[in-house]
């Protein structure tokens, strides 16, 4: 059942990703669209749980239940587990089966390739809840590796917008790789969830927290990572090329580089997983499933939940 809160599940009697505090919250992953504060008891994964922590203090929620993945445990006769969703760090699919049906949440999923988290595990499953965020058939992510390299286009200084969570991360990791010529400043806000990478222990690579000082000595070579809400309030900044990494066009507007780079599933990633999990109902959340629905309209049952 979908309402206001979010998914609920009745058998279970737990929200999935609730948008407010509630009683029992079943997490998918830390970021602020699907992990919000102040719900009693929380499910989660350890990295979701200390991003949630970080972000929320005190606030973050009265009592943490931590799994692993494909550890199962039971809520109300709900047997769940968490398997990786390849999103973010801690990010998880949740498997869910009760009464002989299995219900498998993706929350927010990717299939491409990203060291700094799990890689995505496919389980089956007899209903997909699945994210629409890119269900649109024009829409294929490119290469993301191919995309980090346009910011080698320029040896002038570059602003570069990400959201501080799990983008930064990935990132960081993406230029260490690809642009190993550039010298990466962090805004001061991405570096406590860099460092809860590294306690998880992942190495990003290298990285520098930001020093004006520096930014305004050395004009070429250097790039300057911030957050959404700095970048759009630095529109007026100078002797910088001003890029943002989404898979959005729209946010790639008047860009001088344009970096579509997406921690989603496109649409032939939808598809991939849908064969993968085999499911007789697909159910579609966060995006538009109309799509979704009109291409499989012969073959499989599919349910706009939104």
């Amino acid at each position: 059942m979908i309402n206001e809160i979010g998914l609920y599940c009745s058998y279970g009697k737990f929200y999935l990703d609730p948008k407010e505090p509630v009683k029992c919250a079943v997490i998918s992953h830390a970021h602020g669209d699907h992990a919000s504060g102040g719900n009693l008891e929380v499910y989660c994964t350890e990295a979701t749980s200390l991003f949630m922590k970080h972000r929320y203090k005190k606030f973050a929620g009265e009592a943490f239940h931590i799994t692993a993945y494909h550890q199962q445990f039971d809520l109300n006769g709900v047997k769940i587990s968490f398997i990786p969703a390849g999103h973010m760090l801690g990010s998880a699919m949740v498997l869910m089966e009760y009464a002989g049906v299995k219900y498998l949440y993706t929350g927010d999923y990717k299939l491409q390739p990203d060291r700094t988290c799990e890689p995505i595990a496919f389980v089956k499953a007899d209903v997909l809840i699945t994210e629409t965020t890119f269900a649109d058939p024009d829409t294929q992510h490119p290469d993301a590796g191919e995309e980090i390299q346009k910011l080698s286009s320029t040896n002038i200084n570059i602003m570069l917008g990400a959201y501080a969570l799990g983008k930064c991360q990935r990132l960081i990791s993406l230029i260490n790789d690809h642009c190993p010529e550039k010298r990466i400043l962090l805004h001061h806000s991405m570096i406590p969830f860099v460092k809860i990478y590294e306690q998880m222990g992942v190495d990003v690579g290298k990285y520098e927290v930001y020093d004006r000082k520096v930014m305004k000595t050395q004009q070429t070579g250097m790039i300057y990572m911030v957050p959404p809400m700095v970048f759009r309030s630095y529109f007026k900044a100078i002797n910088v090329v001003r890029v943002f990494a989404t898979g959005w066009k729209h946010l790639q507007s008047g860009h001088q580089i344009q970096l579509y780079i997406s921690d989603h599933s496109d649409w032939n990633d939808i598809l991939t997983t849908i064969a993968e999990v085999e499911p007789g109902q697909v159910w579609t959340n966060h995006g538009n499933g109309l799509l979704l629905q009109k291409h499989y309209e012969k073959s499989l049952v599919v349910k706009l939940l939104n």
